[in-house]
């Protein structure tokens, strides 16, 4: 099996793909101009995708009180200090900035919606890029 995508019922999906566009360089794939505004974002390998919406049907959880753990998006990142700067200038929140024992640099911020992301330089890549 392989991914294709995961999935968020948030409060303001145009809003958030054109945020998630802009900082994260994510690309839309397909998006509905009506609701649920259902947008398919995929990652610069264009082999996973974040699929964002916002449908009635299903509860929008509270991700600004979400602890990062319950739920993250995380994205391999060259320079995660860089990253982490240039998101806070652009509306995230700083939630957590730890080196690990091994050399991984992890960032957790949150977008400007609560929903917790998060920049990993593995000191041992795990996927292959």
């Amino acid at each position: 099996m392989k991914f294709e995508h995961f999935a968020i019922n948030v409060k303001q999906p145009v809003e958030m793909a054109k945020w998630y566009v802009d900082n994260l360089g994510l690309k839309i794939v397909k998006q509905m101009t009506e609701s649920p505004f259902m947008t398919f974002l995929a990652d610069d390998s264009g082999t996973i995708m974040l699929e964002i919406y916002n449908n009635a049907k299903g509860a929008i959880l509270d991700f600004e009180n979400q602890h990062p753990l319950v739920v993250h998006l995380a994205f391999i990142s060259e320079n995660p200090t860089e990253d982490k700067k240039r998101l806070l200038e652009h509306g995230a929140s700083a939630i957590s900035d730890d080196v690990l024992e091994d050399g991984s640099h992890l960032v957790m911020l949150r977008d400007p919606w609560g929903f917790s992301i998060q920049f990993c330089k593995r000191a041992i890549p795990m996927l292959k890029v």
